[in-house]
């Protein structure tokens, strides 16, 4: 591998960079901030690139440190330039510097990994390429199954954080029902949204009613504090509620030793 000093005008962003909307999150600030910091410090670490046919450099890793290079006026940028890379290569190597990046945008993490996934068709090896786990890698893979209604929410922006309830939602309705189902299950907090879509079993007709016991508390079923973790029942919680009443409970671990 060879470090060189490239011109900006050399280099295009590919296709293989995973990263694909720099709209997500708080990316145009924290885009200002790298320009800066490059201004008063130098890059400190290159940039990947590929050498194509026409003589011309496709941008493989550090698209943020390219664009913010070229914010502030730069001409050249130090690229280590590799020639041993495939295109399923290059898409590791983008989707391994992003991937930990928590406002990367999960659409392009998907389609990074169902990428990845078409070359071996083999779960483990694309765990063992990226260093994520199987059933991380799944998920991702089943947003693909959302609805473009849907799958254009998934920004850090102004959509939901966790994969994991859009996921089973993908897995648990066709995308003619998607809306419709996350509208039932929008405002709860995850673990409480994956509840009622396991309890659905499928059905559009069962969700309003979920919604309205989950409104109740009847899925907060579990409750870990100070090292504690126990589920509880209807007659539990009324005898937590007497005891707090009773102003006799200091701690949980006291309420345990007086439940025994």
């Amino acid at each position: 591998m060879d470090i060189e000093e490239l011109s900006l005008d050399e280099i295009n962003i590919s296709e293989f960079n995973t990263r694909k909307d720099l709209g997500a999150g708080t990316e145009e600030t924290s885009l200002d901030d790298l320009a800066n910091s490059i201004q008063e410090k130098g890059l400190l670490n290159p940039i990947t690139v590929r050498k194509n046919k026409d003589g011309q450099y496709d941008l493989i890793a550090g698209q943020r440190r390219f664009l913010a290079s070229k914010k502030i006026g730069l001409n050249t940028i130090p690229a280590i330039i590799r020639s041993d890379l495939n295109d399923t290569d290059a898409t590791i190597i983008s989707l391994i510097e992003n991937v930990q990046r928590a406002d990367m945008n999960p659409i392009d993490k998907a389609k990074a990994y169902k990428t990845i996934y078409e070359k071996y068709n083999d779960y483990t090896k694309v765990a063992q390429e990226t260093g994520v786990s199987v059933s991380t890698i799944k998920k991702y893979l089943t947003l693909l199954n959302l609805s473009p209604i849907l799958q254009d929410k998934l920004t850090t922006s102004d959509g939901p954080t966790g994969i994991g309830a859009l996921s089973k939602l993908a897995e648990t309705f066709s995308p003619s029902e998607q809306t419709k189902a996350y509208e039932e299950i929008g405002g709860f907090k995850q673990s409480i949204q994956l509840e009622i879509l396991k309890r659905s079993e499928g059905d559009l007709n069962q969700l309003s009613g979920l919604r309205n016991e989950a409104m109740e508390g009847a899925f907060d079923t579990r409750t870990c504090t100070e090292g504690l973790c126990f589920s509880m029942s209807d007659e539990l919680k009324e005898q937590i509620k007497k005891m707090l009443e009773e102003q006799e409970i200091i701690s949980l671990k006291e309420l345990v030793k007086k439940l025994k």
